[in-house]
C-alpha cells in the first residue's frame, strides 16, 4: 500500500515508518528539513517536502496515497493556538482529499482528559469539539469524515511514549530534576500516567492500518497508570538525586508548564485494542526504561 505519513521523522513517526516498510508498504514521509529528508531516504522511504503549514503539499501527498497516517504536531507550548491552527488545517485538508475514497486515515490523538474518575476506554468518545478545544478537537473532526466515505481511525497515544532518545514529557521532567537538583512529584504523588514503549506504539499503528475498522478508536497504552511519585523516584535513582513532594501551589513554579500535565490523572486501558488487533506490548515498562538510563544525559539519540 502507498502510505503518506506526516511526522514521519518524529519520535513515533520514525519508528512507524520502519514498521510500515518492514510490512511491505511504500512510504512517503512529509519532511520540512534536509536532515529529515535524508533520514527518511536512508530508511528507504520517499520524501515529500513541506510542513504542517504547507496545506498544498499535504493535500497532494494525501491524494497520491492509498492511506494517510497523520502523526505530526507542532507542540508549540509557547503558542498553543499556533499548534491548534496547524492541526485543524492538516486534518481538514487530509479529510477533504480522501472524501469518497474509502481510504484509511489514521490520526494521532491522546488519552488525556477523556474521562474523569475512571480509566478511559476505547468506548469513551472524546469530549473535545471545535477549534477552541485541546488539539482543536481534531479526533472528532477526523471521525466526522467517516460519514463522507473516509476510513478514519483515531490513534490515542499514552501521555508518555517512552524509550531511549525520547524528548517528550518524561524527558522534560528529568531535565527539571537535573536543573533543580531534586526529583519532584506533585502533591502526594498519586496522579498517574498511562505509558507505552515507542516500539509497541509503532507496531500498533501498523496493525491499525491493516486491521482497524472505520471509526475505531485505538489505545496505544501498555501500562494503565504509573503514579507520579514512582516516576520521580526512578528519575531520582537514575540521576542520583533526592526525591521530594512539591506542594500543589508550587508545582507551576517548580516544573513550569509541564507541571500541569504531571499533576493530571491520565489513565487508560487498551483491552479492546488488544483484542481487536491482536496487539500485545513487549517493550520495557517506563520504570524499566528510567532505571536503565534511557533518560540520563548519556543516553543516545533516537534513530
Amino acid at each position: 500500500m502507498r502510505v503518506f505519513v506526516t511526522g514521519a521523522s518524529g519520535w513515533i513517526g520514525s519508528a512507524t515508518v520502519d514498521e510500515l516498510i518492514a510490512a511491505g508498504h511504500e512510504v512517503t514521509g512529509l519532511a520540512r528539513s534536509d536532515a529529515s529528508a535524508a533520514a527518511l531516504q536512508a530508511k528507504g522511504a520517499r520524501v515529500r517536502r513541506g510542513d504542517l503549514d504547507d496545506l498544498a503539499s499535504i493535500r497532494a501527498g494525501a491524494e497520491a496515497a492509498e492511506a494517510v497516517i497523520h502523526l505530526a504536531n507542532k507542540h508549540d507550548w509557547a503558542n498553543p493556538a499556533n499548534s491548534v491552527t496547524a492541526e485543524v488545517g492538516a486534518v481538514q485538508t487530509i479529510g477533504d482529499a480522501l472524501a469518497g475514497t474509502g481510504r484509511p486515515f489514521l490520526v494521532a490523538a491522546g488519552v488525556a482528559g477523556l474521562t474523569r474518575g475512571k480509566p478511559a476506554t476505547e468506548n469513551d468518545p472524546s469530549p473535545f469539539h471545535g477549534p477552541d478545544s485541546p488539539r482543536g478537537g481534531s479526533e472528532n473532526l477526523a471521525l466526522e469524515f467517516v460519514g463522507r466515505g473516509v476510513h478514519t481511525v483515531a490513534l490515542r497515544f499514552a501521555p508518555t511514549v517512552h524509550g531511549v532518545g525520547d524528548h517528550g514529557f518524561v524527558a522534560m521532567i528529568a531535565a527539571v530534576a537535573r536543573e533543580k537538583g531534586v526529583s519532584g512529584y506533585p502533591g502526594d504523588g498519586t496522579s498517574r500516567w498511562a505509558a507505552v514503549h515507542r516500539s509497541d506504539a509503532a507496531r500498533l499503528v501498523a496493525l491499525g492500518l491493516e486491521k482497524a475498522p472505520a471509526g475505531a478508536r485505538l489505545h496505544a497504552v501498555a501500562e494503565e497508570g504509573i503514579p507520579s511519585r514512582e516516576i520521580a523516584e526512578a528519575i531520582g535513582r537514575t540521576l542520583g538525586l533526592p526525591v521530594t513532594s512539591i506542594a500543589p501551589d508550587d508545582v507551576q513554579g517548580h516544573f513550569g508548564f509541564i507541571g500541569t500535565f504531571f499533576s493530571m490523572d491520565m489513565v487508560a486501558t487498551s483491552t479492546a485494542t488488544r483484542e481487536l488487533l491482536g496487539w500485545a506490548p513487549t517493550g520495557p515498562t517506563l520504570i524499566e526504561d528510567l532505571d536503565a538510563g534511557a533518560y540520563s544525559p548519556q543516553a543516545p539519540a533516537a534513530n
